[in-house]
């Protein structure tokens, strides 16, 4: 009987490191899983980081106004001129919103390499300046409405009178930065538009006496 005992006793132990063992395994191995799912999310994390640091320090809340402010602007110029060639039959008023649209497409690419430059959020067609009403130049939503079911010699006419306001407005915010600004590129952006559209604005309101 005590050679059983003996026997059975030392089976008992010997399970019990097998057991031993295999839980230290299967620990090691639930460690190991969670170390590797946790550096991805620390390397995301800092690309996160580094993706909004802002790499440069030369400009001002001017300059990060006039950006914000001035995309969804050139947004809607962009939009506007878009209604031209299946509204109009002016073959100048076409000409014109397509410069304008050319234009105005890749200056909205440059102000959001700058901004996230600042390391300020890419903007949007909203704009964060608290809406339209906050930017001089800006159509209403009626008034795009009214726009955008014109044609013909009232569409030419609506769309010229609605373009002169918006550049306007538009000069009217680079002439603010270019005041109170001190980043170049910015500036150097709002000297392009006050030129490119106050000669714009001339040749519209030709345009205009001559329909």
């Amino acid at each position: 009987m005590f050679p059983d005992i003996r026997a059975t006793s030392t089976r008992i132990k010997l399970a019990a490191i097998t057991g031993i063992s295999a839980i230290a395994l299967i620990a090691a191995g639930c460690s190991g899983d969670d170390s590797g799912s946790s550096t991805p999310s620390t390397n995301h994390d800092t690309t996160s980081t580094s993706a909004s640091a802002a790499t440069r320090t030369d400009f001002n809340s001017a300059d990060v106004t006039f950006l914000e402010m001035m995309y969804p602007h050139h947004a809607q110029a962009v939009e506007m001129a878009k209604l031209v060639p299946t509204r109009s039959q002016n073959q100048q008023v076409v000409a014109l919103a397509q410069a304008i649209e050319q234009a105005q497409a890749p200056e909205m690419q440059q102000i959001t390499t700058l901004l996230v430059s600042f390391g300020e959020p890419a903007p949007s067609q909203d704009g964060h300046g608290g809406g339209h009403g906050s930017m001089p130049g800006m159509m209403m939503p009626e008034q795009m409405t009214a726009l955008e079911l014109a044609s013909g010699p009232a569409f030419d006419k609506k769309w010229l009178d609605m373009m002169i306001e918006h550049h306007q407005g538009a000069v009217t915010m680079s002439n603010t930065e270019l005041a109170e600004g001190v980043n170049p590129d910015a500036r150097t952006l709002a000297q392009a538009i006050v030129a490119a559209q106050q000669t714009e604005i001339d040749q519209m309101r030709t345009m205009l006496t001559q329909l």
